[in-house]
């Protein structure tokens, strides 16, 4: 357990927590994060983990682009409802993701679990680009990913991480809860809106 990965660990803590808080700091906070981890990874020989995390960096300026764009209500976002066939597109694109990085990583590289890592690469990224779009999905991708992360960093002796993790699966729990209530909260108050729009007489 080095410095690095304390520090790395509380700030990604906190960016996640920001994240369930729908704030709009949780994405350079993110930033920083991600550029920590890389560096981890790099030492640790998880390739694909750290080409995830400089993938995350540019994924993060993107997030953070998207939501400031949005109107936010004292920095916080509008959660949106993912279609059927978003969750078909994106299951199909980190499936093949996973395959065709696993293959490099195999063939090309030292990495120790090369398929397994490639997966959670593949699928994290999906879950990234959701979270960007303010899908309330994001957070169902990042509860399956990061229960196999768990175990990924225990087998890689980084148990801090491991455990930074762990508290992951706890905050999207938070943060999918978080998301449905103001999800549910904006359709219902649209809904009464339309519903009293059209109690109105039409103009003569």
């Amino acid at each position: 357990m080095s410095v690095l990965e304390i520090v790395a660990v509380i700030v990604s803590a906190l960016a996640v927590w920001l994240t369930a808080r729908r704030h709009l700091w949780c994405w350079p906070i993110g930033l920083v994060s991600v550029l920590l981890y890389a560096r981890i990874f790099f030492d640790a020989k998880l390739y694909s983990d750290l080409l995830l995390q400089l993938i995350f960096a540019v994924m993060q300026l993107y997030g953070w682009w998207q939501w400031s764009k949005a109107k936010t209500e004292q920095h916080e976002i509008l959660p949106q409802r993912l279609p059927l066939s978003g969750w078909l597109i994106g299951m199909l694109i980190g499936a093949a993701g996973s395959v065709l990085l696993g293959y490099v990583m195999a063939r090309f590289t030292d990495a120790h679990i090369p398929w397994l890592d490639s997966a959670l690469t593949g699928f994290s990224l999906v879950a990234q680009f959701w979270m960007a779009r303010k899908y309330v999905a994001n957070w169902w991708l990042w509860i399956a990913v990061d229960i196999v992360y768990v175990g990924v960093y225990i087998y890689k002796d980084l148990y801090l991480t491991a455990g930074l993790y762990a508290g992951f699966i706890v905050l999207a729990i938070i943060g999918l809860r978080n998301w449905q209530r103001q999800l549910a909260l904006h359709e219902r108050a649209a809904g009464e809106r339309h519903a009293l729009d059209s109690q109105q007489p039409d103009a003569a």
